[in-house]
């Protein structure tokens, strides 16, 4: 490994000069304790401190001069005891090791590299970390398959190889910005690196990787685990575990001004139903005449808002299930009142007072917080924008103002999912932004932001007057269908409640987000390591949603890892690992799949928490082999659960992986105890099978099997089959249990998989490249061929039109997939700006291994005048190249052709 070691050029940062200054050789090296302290030719000092055997900080001060403007406010927690720590000098490197990691620096260079203890590489420097005077960047070679993940919630896709994401506020809340970033990030390799600073900067995985902060100081612990869930959990042992929010921060949330009166409200003064905070309640009964399940209300969401007869509201609101907290652009000066006398319970900051940023809007949100919990014994629920690194134990991020339209939603999907590759348990934003919008952009953003933690709407911004006289998006302002698939997706949500809490109560013990990257689940899948699955996610152990982020009702490239996946929906059984094309997605369904052996409890529908007691928990079963689940409970409002007041429910379904066999559950009895808990409750299991079982037991007493549903309901204890239900679904009434108790499933069947199910994966376009297309609008706007292809489906392709004579039909564009594959479908998305010109009608598709021989079409048709997602299938033709020749405008409106994105299926082939 010397030469690995060795000296090498100095690497420039991004943004520097080549005037970069390094370490210079080791002059000195010594060690106490966790510590070793060198000593350089340039004057430089460093340090290197394992406060744990996997976790080590290196800190470099180029004056010789150590600093720590963070302290304690990011790394919360270094005291894990002193780890056993040696070193050696072993010739051209020093070693410093512990049982989990070894750290060599080179003699020559102060570069460094990590193994673990077994020789495997985790990281090195490829040349050593240099300074500017003004900037301090680390310089890493990146492995050839390495995948990278995290830097808070950017607005963008999550695995972020070859890209350079800015680790900087700007408060703009476009694609590919940072609504909330977070100076770390995580390596496949298995590591992790925070920089222990409050200073911007922007991080560059290409090759060499290159890390840079604004600051003439190096400072940054390193985290190394087996797995990316164990990097996440040593990160948020430093940084601080992801708070439990109250359980009725779990439900959709509302922001709005209920005081336009007020002459300091910059909005409009005339709103009907908002002109005193008390018309809030107003709003509040109209989502319960219109059953529709929603828990909180911010009613003071605008500047120069106010508010008047507070703790009134409150108690009317509370009244109504619904919770009360306010947004502030002046800060928190009123806060011991609004919550220890009015008894408000959340905080929402803005950015006219946070918007600066870094540790003033770190040091905002810790105000909002000691609010809440010095004045009431309630749970922190704050959100925030311009969160850093440490925030997740804090405060819900959002993505900031953003527009209500399909662009924006397809970068939000990632953006949501991507932050909790940095701890970030609770990330969202506004459901169809806060401007613009349309019904049915509202309704798919509601359906998927119901499988996340928290999720809220703001109203009074739109102008999307989903009834006339209103501008608020609220979810029942809308007509059918979007009135009734609104409340199933909220509906849905509420009866998830347990199965959602114990998830977030989960990421609040091991960092290990409720809203999960694929990758964190499958890290050993190639499909699930990048950004061809950036557009679904697991909403803890058990779903995983593939939202609709484009107009219309199938959905292509629905990615199943291995195992089997049941459609929520229908019951339907896919073996994994596939490809879903062409998925039917009705407007009320957003794609949910149910991975084998989940197990799933849920609640008596309710509008809120608290509105109904849970007399029956119904567990919901997919048995596959042996599975388990561990329910966490507790009052969910207060902050008594961290002294011990709460309980779990052990659950293991023991069951064949297929065919036919015995399916065996055993419900543990409730341990614990927390104010409210019931002495026992009624027990119900829906159990997806194939076929009725022979016999039902409780325990050794067999259960009588009922003719009926209605005979079903009316009984304390029996089982019923219902084939239709969802392919298939065995009720089991289980009746009042105070104990632990078992039923056995004889003679029980599981669903087979279906065998049409399934076909090529939707193609990796990262290695796409523009051949050429005959025309494109360059000079009004960039509408240029390539954005046909950058994954970025708020970009066009259109053809020149501002020249005054538009190119004439028919056009075309030829694109080289940079490798060879079987392809056997072509896809097509029409703009989803709005815009209607351009839309293919006619078409023509051709594959080929030389883009100077096509040879005839693969694929002929005509797509409809629609925005909807268009595919051509074809038989598998073996090629490298794409050509897509459009032969008419669908409407016939000019000789036009545009497009969002192309793309392709199929398998590579030599």
């Amino acid at each position: 490994m010397v030469a690995v070691l060795s000296t090498a050029l100095v690497g420039v940062a991004p943004g520097a000069t080549a005037a970069s200054s390094t370490a210079g050789r080791i002059t000195r090296f010594s060690h106490t304790g966790a510590t070793a302290t060198i000593a350089t030719s340039s004057g430089a000092a460093v340090r290197v401190e394992f406060v744990r055997a996997d976790v080590f900080r290196i800190q470099i001060a180029p004056d010789g001069r150590f600093t720590d403007p963070a302290g304690a406010d990011i790394a919360l927690n270094t005291s894990f005891g002193t780890p056993a720590v040696r070193t050696a000098d072993r010739g051209a490197y020093y070693e410093i090791a512990t049982g989990s990691v070894t750290l060599r620096a080179a003699k020559k260079s102060l570069a460094f590299a990590a193994y673990r203890p077994d020789g495997t590489l985790l990281w090195r420097e490829s040349s050593p970390t240099s300074w500017t005077g003004t900037q301090t960047t680390q310089h890493l070679a990146r492995g050839a398959t390495e995948q990278f993940y995290g830097t808070g919630l950017r607005l963008g896709p999550w695995a972020l190889r070859d890209m350079t994401v800015p680790i900087s506020v700007d408060n703009t809340w476009k694609r590919n910005t940072n609504a909330s970033p977070a100076p770390f990030y995580m390596s496949s390799n298995g590591y992790g690196v925070l920089r222990n600073t409050w200073a911007p900067g922007s991080y560059a995985f290409t090759d060499p990787v290159a890390t840079t902060e604004d600051e003439n100081r190096f400072d940054a612990y390193y985290f190394v685990a087996d797995s990316l869930k164990g990097v996440l959990g040593a990160y948020t042992d430093v940084t601080g575990k992801p708070f439990l929010a109250p359980m009725w921060g779990l439900e959709l949330g509302n922001a709005d001004c209920f005081n336009a009166s007020n002459p300091a409200y910059n909005g409009d003064h005339t709103r009907a139903r908002h002109q005193t905070t008390p018309d809030v309640v107003g709003y509040a009964q109209d989502a319960r005449n219109a059953d529709m399940p929603s828990g909180w209300i911010l009613p003071n969401d605008g500047y120069g808002c106010g508010y008047t007869d507070l703790k009134q509201t409150v108690g009317d609101l509370q009244g109504l299930g619904f919770h009360t907290g306010l947004w502030t652009s002046t800060g928190l000066n009123d806060i011991a009142t609004e919550v220890g006398v009015d008894g408000s319970r959340g905080v929402k900051t803005d950015v006219a007072w946070i918007g600066g940023g870094y540790k003033y809007a770190f040091d905002g949100v810790n105000q909002a917080v000691a609010g809440i919990e010095k004045n009431s014994d309630a749970r922190r629920f704050v959100w925030t924008v311009d969160g850093w690194a440490g925030t997740q134990r804090n405060a819900v991020v959002w993505t900031g103002d953003t527009n209500g339209d399909w662009p924006t939603m397809d970068w939000t999907v990632p953006a949501v999912v991507g932050a909790g590759l940095s701890g970030l348990n609770y990330a969202s934003g506004d459901v169809d932004g806060i401007f613009g919008g349309s019904p049915e952009t509202y309704t798919r953003d509601l359906q998927w932001k119901a499988f996340t933690p928290a999720f809220m709407t703001m109203s009074g911004w739109g102008a999307t007057n989903p009834q006339a006289g209103y501008q608020d998006k609220q979810p029942w302002r809308f007509s059918e269908p979007y009135l009734s698939a609104n409340r199933k997706a909220l509906q849905t949500k509420m009866r998830l409640m347990p199965y959602m809490y114990t998830m977030s109560q989960v990421a609040s013990t091991t960092g290990v987000p409720s809203t999960r990257a694929l990758v964190l689940e499958y890290p050993n899948d190639p499909v699930a390591q990048g950004n061809a699955t950036s557009g679904e996610f697991m909403a803890g152990d058990s779903f995983l949603v593939a939202p609709m982020t484009s107009s219309g009702t199938t959905r292509d490239g629905i990615y199943l890892p291995a195992g089997t996946w049941t459609d929520y929906w229908t019951g339907k059984v896919y073996q994994g690992p596939t490809t879903l094309n062409g998925y039917a997605a009705p407007l009320d369904e957003t794609p949910v799949f149910v991975r084998g052996g989940g197990i799933v409890p849920m609640w008596p529908q309710m509008n809120y928490t608290g509105e109904k007691p849970v007399s029956t928990l119904t567990y919901d079963l997919y048995p596959a082999g042996t599975s388990k689940f561990s329910l966490y409970e507790d009052d969910g409002v207060t902050r008594a659960y961290q002294r011990g007041a709460s309980a779990r429910q052990q659950v293991t379904v023991d069951a064949p992986n297929s065919g036919t066999g015995t399916v065996t559950v055993n419900v543990g009895a409730s341990v614990g105890s927390y104010a409210g808990k019931p002495d026992s409750r009624g027990y119900e299991l829906n159990v997806h099978l194939a076929g009725a079982p022979t016999t039902v037991a409780l325990g050794s007493t067999s259960l009588a099997r009922v003719s009926s549903k209605a005979a079903y309901d009316a009984a304390e204890t029996g089982w019923y089959f219902d084939p239709a239900d969802r392919g298939g679904v065995l009720w089991v009434k289980a009746g009042n249990r105070s104990g632990a108790f078992t039923v056995t499933l004889a003679g029980a069947t599981l669903p087979t998989p279906a065998t049409d199910a399934g076909g090529s994966p939707v193609l990796d376009k990262s290695t796409w490249k523009l051949i050429s297309a005959d025309s494109q609008e360059t000079s009004a706007g960039n509408s240029a061929a390539a954005n046909a292809i950058d994954g970025d489906i708020g970009t066009i392709w259109h053809t020149a039109w501002s020249s005054g004579t538009p190119d004439p039909l028919p056009h075309e564009i030829q694109i080289d997939l940079g490798a060879r594959y079987a392809v056997d479908s072509f896809r097509y998305l029409p703009r989803q700006d709005g815009g209607v010109n351009g839309r293919i009608g006619r078409y023509e598709v051709y594959v080929s291994d030389s883009p100077a021989s096509w040879g005839t079409p693969v694929a002929t048709g005509t797509w409809a005048d629609t925005a909807s997602p268009k595919t051509a299938s074809f038989p598998a033709v073996s090629g490298r190249y794409l050509r897509l020749r459009a032969l008419s405008e669908a409407g016939d409106r000019g000789p036009w052709t545009s497009a969002a994105e192309l793309g392709a299926t199929g398998v590579p082939v030599p």
